[in-house]
């Protein structure tokens, strides 16, 4: 079998070291990556330090993949040894139930099985991520990166682009429409390029005053403190949707306010505990929504890399090395990334 190195996880109170093993021989479907870039998602630090519960360890995170491919099955047909490609958030599913075919494998009813800590049904034990040399993957789970595109750029698209991609195209938003964007950070501030490539009047809600002109720089036209009551009360009943990022417990009463009759506010942002409950009668005052969205499926996170490419989008990163993924995680609980790290795996050297 090929062998691996990377970074994982030890245990859930151990930083992140070098760890060696195995991956799978390419089956027929097969495609094996060079691994040339991991992004760094927010629910890394999470698994990495259990708190979600359920770790396996030692984990090697890492589900914003982007490479090239190095060997394909003799089965493999979308795919050739060179070609730019990504992995994102998951790397199998039933593939039978009625989610899965609808194209929406991030809902498999018999769970899907994610990019690292998920079941691995060829080796046995758990998956390993990106924060890795190569990876093995089925075909049908591996996606077209355009030429166009800076590769680095296009690692956080993976989860953080079809995170926020998803829910806009699911409820519909286009040209005209008003839509709010709440935090501006790594899914944020994909968000707010999506929603204005889309066309829609976008307006972004912080707490931070120093993230005013960034925000306009991504394509907000107008920016609301929302600690600010006077600001946010001249946004009442003004929103056609709202795309929540925020991963902290806080009142969503203030925002579902925002929204004109039929609304929705939409939530990807994951806090350790629940918001509060929101207050009902401001849902059925204007026959507002609260939902939620997980990531997208393969079909649609394909269009969704393919409309970045048409646009020239990709995410705000900083590039680091795999050495200082302990560093950037401590930074990141500090908000203190625009807006996404980034690691080059060209600096992944065995010992």
């Amino acid at each position: 079998m090929p062998h691996a190195f990377g970074y994982a996880a030890p245990a859930a109170d151990k930083e992140l070291d070098y760890f060696e093993f195995e991956r799978r021989e390419p089956k027929v479907d097969d495609v094996e990556i060079e691994i040339i870039y991991c992004g760094v998602c927010h629910s890394d630090l999470h698994q990495a330090r259990d708190e979600w519960g359920g770790t396996v360890f030692p984990c090697v995170p890492g589900h914003e993949i982007v490479g090239k491919v190095t060997r394909v099955g003799n089965q493999v047909t979308k795919f050739k040894v060179g070609d730019r490609v990504g992995v994102g958030c998951m790397v199998d599913s039933c593939g039978h139930c009625h989610s899965c075919n609808e194209d929406h494998e991030q809902y498999c009813e018999n769970g899907f099985v994610a990019t690292y800590n998920g079941e691995d049904k060829h080796l046995g034990g758990v998956t390993y991520g990106g924060y890795s040399n190569r990876i093995t993957v089925k075909e049908s789970f591996v996606l077209r990166v355009s030429d166009k595109l800076d590769l680095a750029g296009v690692a956080p698209l993976l989860c953080a682009g079809i995170t926020t991609y998803s829910p806009l195209r699911h409820w519909n938003v286009k040209a005209g429409d008003k839509v709010g964007v709440v935090g501006l950070g790594g899914l944020g501030h994909m968000a707010v390029k999506l929603a204005a490539a889309m066309g829609a009047e976008v307006t972004l809600f912080t707490t931070s005053p120093d993230k005013v002109e960034d925000a306009k720089r991504l394509g907000a036209k107008h920016v609301v403190i929302s600690r600010d009551e006077e600001a946010m009360a001249k946004w009442r009943n003004s929103l056609d949707f709202i795309i929540n990022t925020v991963a902290a417990p806080h009142d969503l009463d203030e925002y579902v306010s925002l929204l004109r009759l039929n609304g929705t506010m939409c939530l990807v942002g994951v806090p350790a505990e629940s918001h509060p409950s929101p207050a009902v009668f401001n849902l059925i005052s204007k026959r507002r929504s609260i939902a939620g969205s997980l990531i997208g499926g393969i079909a649609e996170t394909q269009e969704m890399l393919d409309f970045c490419a048409e646009h020239g989008i990709t995410s705000d990163i900083e590039l680091i090395a795999m050495e200082d993924i302990n560093k950037a995680y401590e930074r990141m609980l500090q908000s203190d990334v625009k807006y996404r790290f980034v690691i080059d795996m060209a600096t992944l050297k065995q010992p």
